[in-house]
């Protein structure tokens, strides 16, 4: 082997290791997004939603929560009233015991 032939190999080997280097990046530029979607799929997030579904979704949530509301604002309503009925029973009992029953004699 003559020292040309050697430095002819080494400048060919050095050429296709440039080109293998320059086709390694093109290969990890292709592949990196396709990794990145994978992961994402599989990360449970997955692609977006269709925003009409979600908005859909939105209206139902808004119109229950109206719904509650009203229900809740209903309960609270009814609990006031019974607590109040509560407050009054005993005083309207005690009035009676205090007040002579017309039905009865008064002794003299």
């Amino acid at each position: 082997m003559s020292r040309a032939s050697l430095q002819a190999d080494l400048a060919n080997a050095q050429a296709r290791a440039v080109r293998l280097s320059a086709r390694i990046q093109q290969l990890e530029r292709r592949l990196s997004p396709e990794l990145g979607e994978q992961a994402w799929r599989e990360s449970g997030l997955g692609a977006p939603t269709d925003i009409e579904e979600l908005q859909r979704t939105i209206t139902q949530l808004e119109q229950r929560d109206v719904e509650l509301t009203e229900a809740l604002d209903e309960s609270q309503a009814d609990l006031a009233a019974a607590r109040e009925a509560n407050r009054e029973l005993p005083r309207i009992l005690n009035q009676r015991r205090e007040q002579p029953d017309p039905g009865r004699a008064r002794p003299q």
